[in-house]
C-alpha cells in the first residue's frame, strides 16, 4: 500500500463510534471497587462512548466465571435497562466443545442486554481459514449482533492476527457486525479497511491501536483500553473531528502522548498505568490492579501526572 493512498483516505467529518474497554478498579484493601466501577461506567456513557466490560482492560483472563457474571450484573445496574454495552466472551483454558463454550457465555451476555465480543482461543491456532470461519459461523448462528476480535500476541498468548483469507471469511458471517483489530500495526489495519470497503462496507473495523489512535481519520471506529483513562476527552476529540474543528489535532496529540506512555513494554502493564492515572485524577480509590497483572515502577505516577496536565485535568492528586 502506497503512502499517498493512505493520506487520500482521510475522512474528515466522519461520525465515529467509540467504545471504551472499562478498567476494573480496586479498593486500597484489594477488594473490587464496585461503586467506583459503576460510576466510571456511567461517566463513560454520559460522555457518549459505549462501555465494554470483561475485556483485557477488565482482567477478563484473571476473573472466575462468577466474577465475570458479577461484572455483567454491576454493568446493567449502573447503566439502566436500555443502554447498550459490549461484553467479552472468553473461553481460554476451559475444557469442552469450543462452540458450546462460546455460546454459553454469549447467552449470559445477551441475557444482560450486552453485545458479545469473541476473544480468540489458542485452540483455533493453526487451523485453516475454512475451519476457523466454520467455528465462528457455528458460534454466531442465530444471534443478532456479535463482534469478533483480532488480538496481537503482545497483549495475550491466545490472540492472533488472522491471515487475509480468514478475515474475508469472517466478514461473510452476517451475525458478525464488526471486528476489533489490535495488531498495533497501521498498515495491517489499512489493509483491513480496504478489504472492508470492497467486500462489506457496513462492517465496522474497531481499531485497538492505542499507539495509533488517529486511525479514526481513515475509517476505523475504536474499542480502546486507552479510552477508559479519559472517556470524556475521547468523546470531545470525536466531536471535533466530526465538525472539522482544528482543535482536534492538539487534543488528539495529547491523547496519543498518553497512549505512548501507557502502552510501552510490557504492554499488559498498561492496566496498572490506567489505575494510576484514574487514581491521580480522582476517579477511583486506589492505584491497585488485579494482583496477577504486571506492575509499573513507582515513578509511573509522575509521568501520568504530566499526561493528565497536558489533557487539561486540574484536579490531580498524589499517587
Amino acid at each position: 500500500m502506497k503512502i499517498g493512498s493512505i493520506v487520500q483516505g482521510q475522512q474528515l467529518g466522519r461520525k465515529v463510534q467509540g467504545i471504551a474497554a472499562a478498567l476494573l478498579p480496586f479498593e486500597a484493601d484489594g477488594r473490587m471497587a464496585v461503586e467506583a466501577f459503576q460510576n466510571h461506567l456511567r461517566a463513560t456513557h454520559r460522555a457518549g462512548l459505549m462501555n465494554a466490560v470483561n475485556m483485557d482492560t477488565g482482567y477478563v483472563n484473571y476473573l472466575s466465571e462468577a466474577e465475570k457474571l458479577d461484572v455483567l450484573r454491576w454493568t446493567r445496574e449502573a447503566l439502566g435497562k436500555d443502554a447498550p454495552f459490549v461484553g467479552g466472551a472468553y473461553i481460554e483454558g476451559q475444557n469442552g466443545d469450543i462452540v458450546e463454550l462460546y455460546r454459553k457465555q454469549m447467552e449470559v451476555i445477551f441475557g444482560h442486554g450486552g453485545i458479545p465480543i469473541l476473544f480468540q482461543t489458542s485452540r483455533l491456532h493453526g487451523k485453516s481459514s475454512t475451519e476457523k470461519a466454520a467455528a465462528y459461523e457455528a458460534v454466531c448462528r442465530g444471534y443478532s449482533h456479535v463482534l469478533a476480535f483480532e488480538l496481537g500476541p503482545m497483549f495475550a498468548p491466545n490472540g492472533e492476527i488472522f491471515d487475509e483469507e480468514t478475515f474475508r471469511r469472517l466478514m461473510d458471517i452476517p451475525e458478525i457486525k464488526g471486528i476489533k483489530h489490535s495488531s498495533l500495526e497501521r498498515l495491517i489495519e489499512m489493509e483491513r479497511l480496504a478489504l472492508r470497503d470492497a467486500q462489506r462496507p457496513d462492517f465496522r473495523i474497531y481499531t485497538g491501536n492505542d499507539l495509533g489512535i488517529n486511525m479514526i481519520e481513515y475509517g476505523s471506529d475504536y474499542l480502546l483500553g486507552l479510552a477508559t483513562f479519559a472517556p470524556e476527552k475521547f468523546a470531545e476529540r470525536d466531536r471535533l473531528w466530526e465538525t472539522a474543528d482544528p482543535r482536534y489535532y492538539a487534543l488528539s496529540d495529547a491523547l496519543q502522548y498518553l497512549g505512548n506512555v501507557a502502552f510501552r513494554e510490557p504492554v499488559p502493564a498498561y492496566k496498572h498505568s490506567a489505575a494510576v492515572f484514574l487514581h491521580r485524577v480522582r476517579r477511583i480509590p486506589s492505584h491497585l490492579t488485579h494482583p496477577r497483572n504486571p506492575k509499573r515502577p513507582p515513578w509511573e505516577a509522575e509521568m501520568l501526572g504530566d499526561c493528565a496536565r497536558r489533557l487539561g485535568y486540574s484536579k490531580i492528586g498524589d499517587s
